[in-house]
């Protein structure tokens, strides 16, 4: 089972995106705060209550959805529990991988320990022995319309602590009660409430669109070098960066994008040639308004970061129990926390920002490719004619770029009813973060082709060097993907290039230039 070198606490309702970020990238062992403990014990003790008293209550004692009406006997609570649990494992597709199912882990256990679910400890302390042992639930992709909160998605992860169906550990599946056995994790058997709790919420939404949150924050870093590569390839101009221009328009995205570009292009000898003499008055648009576009892909990334920050530390099952009702007893609530709007509309809004940021830097190859724009060779490659050089990888990029115009649609303006009309209107969050990953596979495509056709095109202009930052990283990609020297298979070119931006490797040796994107 997984060993941990790090570990770290977690105090539902603190989290950070930082932390978040951390278990995406890597798992680390988790410890729940103790302070957290009591206020579990009391928001169980609180159900067990109910269920003494005998009052009908949604999801305790009663039948699900449109089946709410249909009062449950004390002796088949445990069975309406796990049947819940069985019927409504129905998702369909690829399984989830291991680093959003870390983050769907994660997320249930901080909102389960917030006190209002009314589980027991131990259905936390099992979801946290889970984690720890790198034990992943199987949990399909497909199957949810994030309300009443993701069902489907979530009863998959619900299963392993059953001892029922498959898992995945260090990468391969094995079946839970093998997996449980190994790591000595005892099967769960659910009381009152506690399936319901653990399939209700918005984690499995809000996850995915969290891989695109991270996924696309490195799109941004990679692009915006790639674009300042391909300024000095086109021997554009740094003026539209000047500080003044962005100041008085006030955006503050592209003031920060704008001082980036600035730090990027600092001290180029390539720059330094042309700055008198040249003939061009103004770039094109892909060059020019680098930083208004990324500005605004920037504050857009900001806002849904804390969107998807919020929705990570909330309580988002149904209902909820409350220590403040009446005569100071705990009430049980219904409401529709789980409904993902929230969490849709932020993914539709970052699907916008990731096909933006592929648009302009396929529109900045369409450039470079270019010899009446770019002044480069035709195609970026010698002899062209005999060789096509560039030409067929920037098809790639625009296909790429028209693929995500087509995703970018908006999810959240759809709605099918499900459970008879009972849930009437939902917000398909659950796709709106799904497909967000495809998006980003697309825009890494895309700004890789960037950096090979740019890093062509200062090799052209040699011996005149770039700016420090970005000869760092044309020296990184030249130790994987020679010089274009003549057609070659370029596919595993594009490859390499593709996961240098994926990895974040074109902004790793000026993370401090970066920083501010995550202050």
């Amino acid at each position: 089972m997984t060993q941990h070198s790090k570990s770290w606490t977690l105090k539902p309702g603190a989290m950070t995106l930082g932390d978040l970020r951390a278990v995406w990238a890597a798992p680390a062992k988790l410890i729940l705060a103790a302070e957290a403990y009591p206020v579990i014990e009391a928001s169980a003790a609180a159900v067990q209550a109910i269920v003494a008293k005998g009052d009908a209550a949604y999801g305790i004692n009663t039948g699900f959805g449109l089946l709410a009406k249909t009062r449950i006997p004390d002796e088949k609570l445990e069975q309406l529990q796990r049947n819940l649990i069985l019927s409504h494992s129905v998702g369909t597709g690829e399984l989830l991988s291991d680093a959003v199912v870390r983050l769907i882990m994660l997320m249930k256990i901080g909102s389960l320990a917030r006190g209002y679910s009314g589980v027991r400890p131990l259905i936390v302390d099992t979801l946290i022995a889970l984690y720890n042992a790198g034990i992943m639930p199987a949990i399909p992709a497909k199957g949810s319309v994030g309300a009443s909160g993701d069902l489907a998605p979530l009863s998959h992860m619900t299963l392993a602590m059953l001892g029922v169906g498959d898992v995945r550990v260090n990468g391969e599946l094995m079946a839970a009660p093998e997996a449980l056995a190994q790591a000595g994790i005892a099967p769960v058997v659910l009381a009152a409430k506690e399936g319901l709790a653990l399939i209700n919420g918005t984690q499995v939404s809000n996850a995915l669109t969290l891989h695109g949150l991270f996924m696309a924050e490195r799109l941004l870093e990679a692009a915006m070098v790639t674009g300042a590569l391909s300024l000095d390839a086109a021997k554009g101009s740094d003026s539209p960066f000047d500080a003044r221009v962005h100041a008085v328009r006030g955006q503050p995205g592209q003031i920060l994008a704008a001082q980036m570009y600035r730090q990027l292009v600092a001290h180029s000898a390539i720059r330094a040639s042309h700055l008198e003499g040249d003939e061009r008055v103004q770039d094109p648009y892909s060059l020019r308004c680098q930083p208004q576009v990324m500005g605004a892909c920037l504050d857009l990334i900001g806002n849904v970061g804390r969107t998807l920050l919020i929705e990570a530390n909330a309580v988002t099952d149904n209902p909820l129990i409350f220590q403040d009702g009446p005569n100071g007893q705990a009430e049980i609530v219904s409401g529709g926390n789980f409904h993902a709007e929230p969490v849709a509309f932020a993914a539709d809004t970052l699907a916008l920002a990731i096909s933006e940021i592929g648009a302009l830097a396929e529109r900045r190859i369409a450039l470079l490719i270019d010899a009446t724009l770019s002044g480069l060779p035709p195609f970026l490659v010698r002899d062209p004619g005999v060789n096509s050089g560039f030409m067929i990888a920037h098809v790639t990029a625009a296909a790429l770029a028209s693929e995500n115009k087509s995703l970018a649609h908006p999810a959240s303006v759809d709605s099918l009813p499900t459970s008879a009309n009972q849930e009437d209107h939902v917000s398909m969050a659950t796709f709106a973060g799904r497909r967000l990953d495809d998006m980003a596979h697309n825009t890494a495509v895309i700004v890789g082709i960037e950096l090979l056709a740019a890093a062509q095109g200062i090799d052209f202009h040699r011996p005149l060097k770039t700016s420090p930052h970005l000869e760092h990283v044309h020296q990184q990609l030249r130790q994987k993907v020679p010089f274009f020297d003549a057609d070659r298979f370029f596919a595993p070119d594009i490859e390499a290039a593709k996961q240098m931006v994926l990895q974040g490797e074109l902004s790793s040796t000026c993370k401090n230039l970066f920083a501010p994107l995550y202050a």
